[in-house]
This record gives structure tokens, C-alpha cells and sequence, in this order.
């Protein structure tokens, strides 16, 4: 990665336009940023950053826009860079708001992405060609050339402050995702993730077949029941060893088991069969003996009985005999009485006609009650000529109520009109006062608003400062302890350093062999060797004491950054809270402060309604005043109309009253002259009629008491008790021709030979013949069942078996596929005992690039620290079961140890991790798969080395330049001004940040 230009506008504390020439600011490789601080050099960096990601540097909560900008002037960023041999150009234009084209206020303006690249066409000439708009689009292309997350590049390219160490103090873990990013081993750990896949879904698939294993076992148990005994030798879920071949024994052994039984259960079963077939005979024959006994003794009572019942069947026959003659004469008989009812009926019907007939026509005969009806008639067709005055008066009458309703309503409408008129204007004078009350206390809302966020910052910040006084309290009394701690373990460490000076000798002499030279004065004879003291100090001891001493310091050191940290804290949080006002009163006064800003938001809330009853009540008044103007002319005219309809509806009136006579409508008095017309009409019809049915009925008696006595009965109503209708008839004889058969067919049956020879022997006993074919019946069933049962279970086993065979044989090649698949994914996870150094693959390839990478960085490190410390790559197993692989350590040559990264002083961590950082670019830019960083930026941090050590990382920095690399420094030692030539100066003011470019050195 090049960088060559750095456009700015309106971006952080640069209120204009800026543009960064970065292909003249590293002529020399080497560069600095400086300035005061607050500036705005790291800003420059966050510009390279949203250019790149679209966002600032992951840990800078940074606002992109300028507040000392024009509001005119958009935000935006633009970079062109080169990536992977390509040129681009990235315009980023990041949300914000920006001033309306027309009219007042402002608008959204969205974020916008503009990808370029360098191009050459066919005649040579360069020029820009637009790649993508999409955000998503530029993202993929930028990560793809660049092959790092925008919080690798900040790690990587960007070192902002406090970040110099985290790479050369992180874990293993994250020194894993980072290196894995830029050396894309990624595919290693893709290997690891495949295998524990296929260890699962192996696993799953063996489960499976186990459990299908374990099934089939259950069924074959359920199936051979406890008879042959399936618990000895069943396989097991404990024990998998038992789910293959030993299944396959065990289920073959019950089938041979089950086959014998099967044979001993038919055997039983034939024998039974034939004992059943004898016993069902024998009750066969006691059944048929039984019954023909039985058939005699009922023949026998049926036909007694039939002989004691002659007598009444003959009066049944003579009965029948006097019912044949009755029929000759019952079509005469039939014909008197049918007149004599209809005789009756006439009658009835004359006197209930008469019934409903005035007094002055009941005692009129037929040819009278005519000319009554007659008469009747023809005075309703003189009234119904009336009938249409009639309903022109109705009409009148509900016009006039019509109009009488709508003359009192418009009388009522005047009325409240006139009365809305005069309370009107006290209406609007009310409305008024209420809409200037709701626009003051709107305004007063605001002002509550905007005090009560002022408010509720205080309290956050009382809160903050609170919790802050809390944790200062705890971590002084931490501190008091680690203070004595310290001092204590100072001491020891002294203490246990003297004793062991002052008996080296006698820890040397513990070394001598007789035989062999001193390592001091060579000689192979040693007369005279130092004895220890009883309590003399082992190297040992000494190490553990300094390890004491300086875990102590650590400790201390660490209480007191925090207890720093927390009382810069608590001393922002106390200024935002104003003070140490209690937060109970912040809090008390909030909840005021709320009461009456939601008292002042319900009394602004009628704003809206006031406005608009006010504006109703105007458009209503004018509505008023017309209809008033209205409703008037309309009375007027009504009361016209309704004295010109009552005058003729008075005139209708009396014509009518006099043709009612007495009735209350005119259809009412033509409807009961009609009924009385009506019913004289019936009347004089029934009273014709009742002559006419006595004369009918005179004649058919005569004829049939004539028949009567020409058949031999004395009189009609003999004739009538002897007549039986068609349905008794027949059952008189149908009961007469039953008897005598069934007297036949009794008398026949009693001669049947098989009925008499049975009723000469003795009583069959039907009862113990069929408890013998019961029980006969039973052991034959019972015996039956057994046998198919036993040729069922034997079936069923040889079907398991079967089954069995054929989930055995998928089980057997799972297993071992799992155990293969689990053995080589423990193996690369490093859980497997064989991984000595408990290593996963990934990080085993990643640790040769790590040596690559720290073997780069000692080639800086060296002369930066005097050749003093040297970085090495540690893949010792890490403590507690951790990861190994990946881990860093320092040699002091001073001390001839190890030591850990995060025991260097913070001037040695800074050029410790620098000379990580060119050595990991370095193994970067080399590797194949990797993407050459050429830039390298570094965010303070020389602060902290003396003279001697800045002049060391500043030659090696300058070294740089042979590679063609670039390194921005920002820094604000003196030094680097006087030893870098190319530099960028940010100053600040009340507008905005400006640059300057400054191309000599400082004196």
C-alpha cells in the first residue's frame, strides 16, 4: 500500500479544504506530523481510514464534521492510494445534514461511495474509470486489495497512541486472527473445522446405528419373551463392544432355541385337534336326541291346547255367517245414515247464520233474507262513488300536520339561532384567553425541555462521579497494602541477595568433583572447599524473592494508574455534575423540573384544539346569520300554505261525516253494510238448503228398512249390529283357518317316527356332553395358540436376526471411521496426547511465519536497543491447558533470561513493538499471499526514549529508505524536527485547523 494524495474538506477541525501531497511528503521515506495538541494530526490518519473503511479507527468515537465549517460545504474525503499494483482514487462522503437549495432549514444528505482507477487507453493517456457507487461493492474490492479488517490496518498500518504494544502483548489468540488474516492460513483452521464436522456427522450417523443396534436388541428381547431367556448375553448401550458380532450370537442363539419349542408346541397342538373332533360328535348326537325329545312333549301341549278351544272357534264361525248377510243390505244402510247426518248439519248450519243476523231479519224466510241483501247493495255503491274525498281528506290532514311540525321546527330554529347569535361573542373572547394560555405555556415547555437534558447530564455525571469516589476509596486502601507489600518483598529480595553473595563460595564449592578442575583456579584437587551455611540462599530463592519484588512493584504501579485514571475521572464527571451538589437534590430537582414541564406540555397540548374551535366558531357564525335569514322567510311562507289546506279540509269533513253515519271512516261503514249483506245472502242459502236434506233423508230410510227385512232382520239397527267391516271380516277368518291348521299339522307331527322312538328313551343329558366339548375345546385352543405364537416368535426372530445382520454390518465400518476421524481431529486441535506441544494446525504453520516475522524484527530491534534485547518465538505449552504456538518473549543480554513481553519499561515497549511492526510488514510484503505494506505510520510514543535510544530508531527508521519504504511519524520531541527534513505542521486556531508543508530541518 502507496499512498499519494489526502483530500479534506469540512472534516474534523479542518473547516476548508486541504490537500495532502504525500508522494512529495515521503521523497525521503520518512516523514513528520507535528503540531499542538488538539490540532488534529491523528485526525489525518482517521481521514486514511474512513477513505479506506468508510469509518474512523475503531477506537475514536470521532465526529467527521467540521463545526467551524461553512454550512455550504460538504464533508467529504478523498485518497488516492495504490493497492496491489493498482491505482484508485476513494471520494467518501460520509450522512450528514447540509442547507435546503430552496427555502430555509436542512436536509439529509446521504452517504455517498466513489470507487476509481487509473486506467491507460489504447492511444496511452491516462485516465480515471468509474468501478462502483455501491458502499458494499468498494468495501469488498478495498478489503480484497488491502486483505485486512479495518482494525488489523489500524494495528498494522495505523499505530494510533497507546495502540504501539497491543500485537507485541496480545495472546496467542489474537495474535492467531491477525496473523491468520495477513497470511490467509485460514484454510488450515478450515481443515480443523471440516474434521470436527465429519467427526460429528460420523458420530451422529454411528449413534444412529447404535441405537438402531440397541432397538433391534429390545424388540428381539420383547419378542422371545422371558421363556427363552433374552437377558443373558443381550447387548448392552454401556458397553458398544457388545453391539456387533456378540449381537448377532445372542439373537442367533434365540432363534435356535425358539425353532425347537415351535416343534414341541405343533406336536401338542395335533393331539389336541384330535380329542376335540371325537367330543364334538358325541355332543352332536346327545344335541339331536335332546331335541327331538324336546319337540314331542311340545307338539303334545300345543295340540291339548287346540282341543280345548272348538267351542269358541264355532261361535266365531256363526258370527262370521250373520256378517255376510249384513253386507247385502249395508249400501242402503250406509245411504240413510249419510242423509241423516247431512240433515244435521243443514240444520246446524241455518242456526248459525241466523245467529249472526240483526233482530229485524230472524224470523225471515229464504225468498225474504234475498231482498234484504239486495237492498243493502245498492246503498254501498252509492258510498263507494265517496271513497276518493275520503282519501283527499286524509291527505289534508297529514299535510297539515307536516306543515304545522315544520312551522314549529323553523319557529324553534329561529329561536336558538337568535340565542347562538348573542352568546357568541363571549364564546370567542373565551377561546381567545384559552389559545394565548396554551402559545405561553408552549413556550414554557421549551425552556423546561432544555433544562431538564441539562439536568439529566448532571445526574449521569453525579452518578459517575459518585461510583468514582466509591472505587477511589477502595483502591487507596488497595494501594496502602500494595505500598507495605512492596516494601516488604524489597527486603526479602535484599536481604536474600546479600546472604547468597556472601556464601557464593560455598555455592561454588557445592559445584567441585574431586577429579575434575575448579571452573575458578582450574586445579583438579580442592583441599580446603567452602561449607554452606545452615540457611544459605539458592539461586532459586533469589529468583523466586525478585519474581516477589517485582510482581509486587507491578501491582503497585498498576493500583496507581488506576487510582490516576479514576481521579481524572471522577474530577471530569464532578465539573459535569457542577460540583459536589448531592445527587439526591439533582435527582429531586429533576422530578420537579418533570412535574412541571408535563403541566406545561398538557396546557400547550390545547394549542391545537383552541385553533381550531376558534376557527369553527367563525365559519359556525356565519353559517348562523344565513340560516336566521333563512329560517324566517321559510315560516312565512309555510303559514301561508297551511290556512289554504285547512280551509278546504273543513269543507270534506262535513260532507263525509253525514255519509259515515256514525261509522268512523267511510270504507268502515261500507265494510259492515257489506258484512250484513253478506250474511243475509248466507242465511237465506241455508235455510234452502235444510228443506232440501229433510226430503233426502225420508226417502233412503225407507228404502233401507225394506232391504232390511227382506234379509231377515227385524230392523235397521239389527242389520247394523251384525255388520263387520272388510278388515274384521278377514280377521275372523283368517283366526278361524289358523286354528285348524295348526290342529293338522300338530296332529300330523306326533307321527313323525323319529319324535316317537325319542320320546320311548330316556331323557337325553345334553349339559355334561357339552361341558366335555367345552373343556375339549379349551385345551384345544390353548394348544392352537401356543403353536402359532411359537411360529410367530420364531418368524419374528429370524426377521430381527436378519435385520440385526444388516445394522451390524453399518455399524462395524462407523465405529472404526470415528475412531480414525476423532484420532486425527484431536491430533490437529492439539487435545490429542500425541500433540506434545498441544498445538492446533493453524497455529503450528502460523508459529514458522511468527519466526519469520520476529527474525525481520530482530534485525531492527538490535541496533535500536544496543543490541541488548532480541525477540524470540516461544511454542512451550502454555499453562492451564492453553494453546501453545504462539508466544513471545525477550532476551536481555544484560541478564542472560528471558523474560515476558509485558515486563519492558514503556520506552522499551515502544521500540520493541515497532520493530515488530516493520518486521511483520516486512514478512508481509515478502510472503506470497500477502499485500506489500510500504507505508507505515506511527502515532507518538518517542516521548518515552532517551537521547541515545531516539538516535537508534531514528537510524533505523532512516534504513527504511533503502527498501523503499515510508514511515509517517507524529511526534512532539524537538529531536525529530531537527532530524527529519519532509515534515507536516498542524496548527490551530478559533476557525479551524490548517497545514503547512515544511521540506527543511529545524534548527
Amino acid at each position: 500500500m502507496r499512498l499519494h494524495t489526502l483530500h479534506l474538506q469540512a472534516f474534523g477541525p479542518f473547516a476548508g479544504t486541504h490537500t495532502v501531497d504525500f508522494d512529495a511528503l515521503s521523497a525521503d521515506g520518512l516523514f513528520l506530523l507535528h503540531g499542538d495538541t488538539g490540532a488534529g494530526k491523528s485526525t489525518l490518519f482517521a481521514a486514511i481510514c474512513v477513505a479506506l473503511y468508510g469509518e474512523p479507527p475503531v477506537d475514536r468515537n470521532l465526529k467527521l464534521r467540521s463545526d467551524h465549517a461553512a454550512p455550504s460545504l460538504l464533508t467529504e474525503v478523498t485518497l488516492e492510494v495504490t493497492l496491489a499494483g493498482k491505482r484508485l482514487k476513494i471520494r467518501r462522503i460520509p450522512a450528514q445534514t447540509k442547507r435546503k437549495v430552496r427555502g430555509d432549514g436542512e436536509t439529509a444528505q446521504k452517504a455517498e461511495t466513489y470507487l476509481s482507477e487509473w486506467s491507460l487507453d489504447p492511444a496511452g493517456q491516462g485516465r480515471w474509470e468509474a468501478l462502483s457507487k455501491s458502499h458494499r461493492e468498494a468495501a469488498d474490492e478495498i478489503k480484497a486489495l488491502l486483505g485486512m479488517s479495518r482494525q488489523q490496518f489500524c494495528q498494522v498500518v495505523l499505530l494510533p497512541q497507546n495502540e504501539f504494544t497491543k500485537f507485541l502483548r496480545a495472546s496467542a489468540s489474537d495474535r492467531k486472527d491477525l496473523l491468520g488474516k495477513l497470511f490467509h492460513t485460514h484454510r488450515f483452521g478450515s481443515v480443523e473445522n471440516w474434521l470436527a464436522a465429519r467427526k460429528t456427522t460420523i458420530a451422529a450417523q454411528r449413534d444412529e446405528a447404535r441405537t438402531d443396534v440397541l432397538r433391534l436388541a429390545e424388540r428381539t428381547q420383547q419378542q422371545a419373551g422371558p421363556a427363552l431367556e433374552p437377558e443373558h448375553g443381550a447387548p448392552q448401550a454401556s458397553d458398544p463392544a457388545t453391539l456387533t458380532a456378540p449381537a448377532l450370537t445372542w439373537a442367533t442363539a434365540l432363534h435356535t432355541k425358539a425353532t425347537t419349542l415351535e416343534k414341541e408346541a405343533a406336536t401338542a397342538a395335533t393331539h389336541a385337534e384330535q380329542e376335540l373332533a371325537a367330543f364334538r360328535d358325541r355332543e352332536s348326537a346327545v344335541r339331536d336326541l335332546a331335541a327331538h325329545q324336546e319337540a314331542h312333549r311340545t307338539t303334545r301341549k300345543q295340540l291339548d291346547t287346540l282341543e280345548e278351544q272348538a267351542e269358541h272357534h264355532a261361535d266365531l264361525d256363526r258370527q262370521r255367517q250373520r256378517a255376510l248377510q249384513a253386507h247385502k243390505v249395508a249400501p242402503l244402510l250406509a245411504a240413510s245414515t249419510a242423509t241423516a247426518a247431512q240433515h244435521t248439519r243443514a240444520q246446524a248450519d241455518e242456526h248459525d247464520a241466523r245467529t249472526l243476523l240483526d233482530t229485524e231479519h230472524t224470523t225471515l224466510d229464504s225468498t225474504e233474507l234475498t231482498t234484504a241483501a239486495q237492498h243493502l247493495r245498492t246503498t254501498i255503491g252509492a258510498l263507494n262513488a265517496l271513497l276518493p274525498d275520503e282519501a283527499s281528506l286524509h291527505q289534508h290532514e297529514t299535510d297539515l300536520q307536516k306543515l304545522d311540525s315544520e312551522r314549529q321546527q323553523l319557529a324553534q330554529d329561529l329561536t336558538d339561532a337568535e340565542a347562538w347569535l348573542n352568546d357568541a361573542p363571549q364564546r370567542r373572547k373565551a377561546l381567545q384567553t384559552r389559545l394565548e394560555t396554551a402559545r405561553t405555556a408552549e413556550e414554557t415547555s421549551r425552556r423546561h425541555t432544555t433544562a431538564l437534558a441539562l439536568l439529566t447530564d448532571r445526574i449521569d455525571a453525579a452518578k459517575r462521579r459518585d461510583s468514582y469516589t466509591s472505587k477511589i476509596t477502595k483502591v487507596q486502601q488497595d494501594l496502602l497494602t500494595a505500598q507495605t507489600a512492596t516494601k516488604t518483598a524489597a527486603q526479602e529480595h535484599i536481604s536474600i541477595r546479600r546472604r547468597r553473595t556472601d556464601g557464593m563460595a560455598a555455592e561454588l564449592a557445592l559445584q567441585l568433583t574431586d577429579g575434575e578442575p575448579c571452573a575458578v583456579c582450574g586445579s583438579p584437587t580442592h583441599p580446603d572447599p567452602a561449607a554452606p551455611h545452615p540457611d544459605q540462599p539458592t539461586a532459586a530463592d533469589e529468583q523466586a524473592a525478585e519474581t516477589r519484588h517485582t510482581t509486587a512493584q507491578e501491582t503497585h504501579q498498576a493500583l496507581q494508574d488506576k487510582l490516576r485514571e479514576l481521579t481524572e475521572q471522577a474530577a471530569t464527571a464532578r465539573g459535569e455534575a457542577g460540583g459536589d451538589i448531592p445527587l439526591a437534590d439533582l435527582t429531586a430537582e429533576h422530578t420537579t423540573l418533570q412535574q412541571h414541564l408535563t403541566q406545561t406540555l398538557e396546557a400547550a397540548a390545547d394549542t391545537g384544539p383552541a385553533t381550531e374551535e376558534l376557527h369553527s366558531l367563525d365559519h359556525q357564525h356565519t353559517r348562523t346569520q344565513s340560516d336566521r335569514t333563512n329560517t324566517a322567510t321559510r315560516l312565512a311562507a309555510v303559514d301561508t300554505s297551511y290556512d289554504r289546506l285547512a280551509t278546504q279540509a273543513q269543507d270534506l269533513d262535513h260532507k263525509l261525516t253525514t255519509a259515515r253515519a256514525g261509522a268512523p271512516t267511510l270504507t268502515q261503514r261500507i265494510t259492515d253494510l257489506t258484512q250484513t249483506a253478506d250474511r243475509l245472502t248466507t242465511a237465506a242459502d241455508r235455510a234452502a238448503t235444510t228443506a232440501h236434506t229433510a226430503t233426502d233423508h225420508q226417502l233412503a230410510t225407507e228404502r233401507a228398512e225394506q232391504a232390511a227385512r227382506t234379509t231377515g232382520f227385524d230392523s235397521l239397527d239389527n242389520a247394523a249390529q251384525a255388520l263387520l267391516s272388510d278388515d274384521d271380516l278377514r280377521a275372523l277368518e283368517e283366526e278361524i283357518n289358523q286354528w285348524r291348521e295348526q290342529r293338522a299339522a300338530a296332529t300330523s307331527r306326533l307321527q313323525d317316527p323319529d319324535l316317537t322312538s325319542a320320546a320311548a328313551q330316556p331323557p337325553a343329558d345334553h349339559e355334561e356332553a357339552t361341558a366335555q366339548l367345552t373343556a375339549a375345546t379349551a385345551h384345544h385352543t390353548h394348544a392352537a395358540t401356543t403353536a402359532a405364537h411359537a411360529t410367530e416368535r420364531t418368524r419374528a426372530l429370524d426377521a430381527l436376526r436378519t435385520q440385526l445382520t444388516t445394522h451390524t454390518q453399518r455399524l462395524e465400518p462407523l465405529e472404526h471411521a470415528y475412531r480414525t476421524v476423532d484420532h486425527l481431529h484431536a491430533l490437529i486441535n492439539g487435545t490429542s496426547p500425541s500433540n506434545r506441544l498441544r498445538m492446533q494446525l493453524e497455529a503450528y504453520v502460523l508459529a514458522a511465519r511468527l519466526e519469520e516475522v520476529v527474525a525481520a524484527a530482530n534485525t531492527r530491534l538490535a541496533p535500536m536497543s544496543e543490541n541488548r534485547y532480541t525477540l524470540i518465538h516461544s511454542d512451550d505449552r502454555a499453562s492451564h491447558g492453553a494453546r501453545s504456538g504462539l508466544g513471545l518473549k525477550i532476551t536481555d543480554a544484560w541478564s542472560g533470561k528471558d523474560r515476558d513481553t509485558d515486563t519492558l519499561s514503556g520506552g522499551e515497549s515502544f521500540f520493541a513493538s515497532l520493530a515488530l511492526a516493520l518486521g511483520l510488514a516486512d514478512v508481509v510484503t515478502a510472503e506470497s499471499g500477502g499485500q506489500a505494506l510500504d507505508t507505515l505510520f506511527i502515532d507518538e510514543g518517542f516521548g518515552t526514549l532517551d537521547e541515545d535510544t531516539l538516535h537508534n530508531v531514528l537510524d533505523t527508521l532512516d534504513s527504511l529508505r533503502a527498501h523503499d519504504r515510508t514511515v509517517g511519524v507524529i511526534s512532539h520531541v524537538p529531536e525529530l524536527r531537527r532530524r527529519i527534513t519532509h515534515r507536516l505542521h498542524v496548527r490551530k486556531a478559533t476557525t479551524g485547523s490548517t497545514l503547512a508543508v515544511i521540506t527543511e530541518a529545524a534548527e
